[in-house]
């Protein structure tokens, strides 16, 4: 118990976390005899596992254009195309954080990568600088039900749940979402003509981006289209990515490659080490029949479904505006999980509503991560940011109640074609 208490201790004097959970779970295998190298062993199937090595190929390629000049061409792209609708550069910011956070995975990559180029293009338009922080720190998660999502992946392999159909699951929300927040952005009502926009000819913006345009087709049509499956899907994008931006564009050259190979290996390193110990931690937790046990103690409160995803809502937005997106699904499905199913939640809806919950967690006050990173990155209090994001996140949370409360949003395009 003593040994368990300094863990906890740890963890909040900011111990890393894969060092904590794979002590908790060393600690809580030996309180009960069992050898601790279960954790190697859980390692070693991991693995063995077909869909977790598209992790870190879809971790490379994110990572990868991130450090090229892929942002700042897709937002030219977006500008020229959608930039004289009403509330035009807005709607293009929160379609350009979407893809560029659905390759990335994280969202502070997406508010340090395009932050700098939308905040002074949206300010320079005329949007106020309440509205603009808002968007910004809102729209630097969206993306994340999209594929090739990386915590989409996560969940599928922790949950032993169908990677394409988590896919395909993650597509309406996702779009219900921007729906909302591009219907906000319409009523900031800056217009723009096609010709104060065309301050480059079409043709030469169009062949500028004209290499990076394919690569949601790449994914979407490779595994659909029963062409690739999800690893060879990422190794495929990895590659064509690869191909682009060094060989092509030029924006990476070769002697930068091994430093981006690093930093995104090292990264999966950490998701590696944090879903081993995870995982053994959750075979202890099984062996010792502790999901059944807390479905015992809530389903003898809480006998409705509805009243049970209302406060799983509310748990889940506390843990996202706590933990990073990884560690949040590493530590809190494998509890809930067997929780939700005797609900009869099916788990393909709850890894969506999971995903949902996290990323509103991103800029929920006080402690949400996105609002420290903007933070941060705009040199603006933290007070201003929360009063800038609340719009926003309230239209989110709107979209939360719906996904929750629908399941057809969630499954009616798997039931279609999966």
């Amino acid at each position: 118990m003593i040994a368990k208490t300094l863990t906890v201790v740890f963890a909040l004097l900011g111990t890393p976390l894969f060092i904590v959970i794979a002590a908790l779970a060393l600690l809580s295998f030996h309180s009960v005899d069992i050898d601790p190298s279960v954790i190697i062993i859980e390692m070693t199937r991991l693995g063995d596992t077909p869909l977790l090595i598209s992790l870190p190929l879809f971790i490379f390629a994110g990572t990868m254009l991130s450090e090229s000049g892929a942002p700042g061409r897709i937002l030219k792209l977006s500008r020229l195309l959608l930039g004289w609708l009403p509330g035009g550069l807005a709607v293009i910011s929160l379609l350009v954080c979407a893809v560029f956070t659905a390759f990335t995975g994280a969202s502070g990559v997406t508010i340090f990568a395009l932050g700098g180029l939308l905040l002074p293009a949206l300010l320079k338009d005329g949007y106020s600088d309440r509205f603009s922080l808002g968007l910004i720190t809102s729209s630097g998660s969206l993306g994340l039900l999209f594929p090739p999502s990386l915590p989409l992946i996560l969940y599928g392999v922790i949950a032993e749940t169908r990677i394409d159909h988590l896919f395909l699951a993650g597509i309406l929300p996702g779009f219900l979402m921007l729906f909302l927040l591009c219907g906000y952005a319409f009523t900031s009502g800056v217009v723009h003509t096609r010709e104060e926009l065309a301050r480059e000819s079409p043709l030469q913006i169009l062949k500028e981006t004209i290499w990076e345009l394919p690569l949601p087709f790449i994914i979407v049509i490779g595994i659909y289209g029963g062409f690739l499956v999800a690893g060879e899907a990422a190794a495929v994008t990895a590659l064509y990515v690869l191909v682009v931006e060094v060989l092509v564009y030029r924006d990476i050259s070769f002697h930068q490659i091994p430093r981006i190979m690093g930093r995104s290996m090292m990264l999966f390193g950490g998701i590696l080490v944090i879903l081993a110990a995870s995982m053994a931690s959750t075979n202890y937790l099984i062996d010792q029949e502790v999901p059944a046990r807390l479905f015992e103690i809530i389903s003898a409160h809480i006998d409705s479904k509805y009243t049970f995803l209302l406060l799983l809502n509310v748990f889940l937005l506390i843990v996202g505006s706590i933990l990073d997106i990884f560690s949040a699904l590493v530590l809190v499905v494998p509890l809930i999980l067997p929780v939700a199913s005797g609900y009869g939640i099916d788990p393909i809806h709850l890894g969506i509503i999971f995903l949902t919950n996290l990323q509103i967690g991103y800029c929920t006050p006080p402690v949400g991560l996105n609002l420290f990173l903007a933070s941060y990155r705009f040199k603006r209090s933290i007070f201003e940011l929360y009063r800038a994001s609340l719009p926003f996140l309230g239209l989110l949370l709107v979209t939360l109640v719906l996904i929750t409360y629908i399941p057809w949003l969630s499954l009616a395009l798997v039931s279609w074609f999966g």
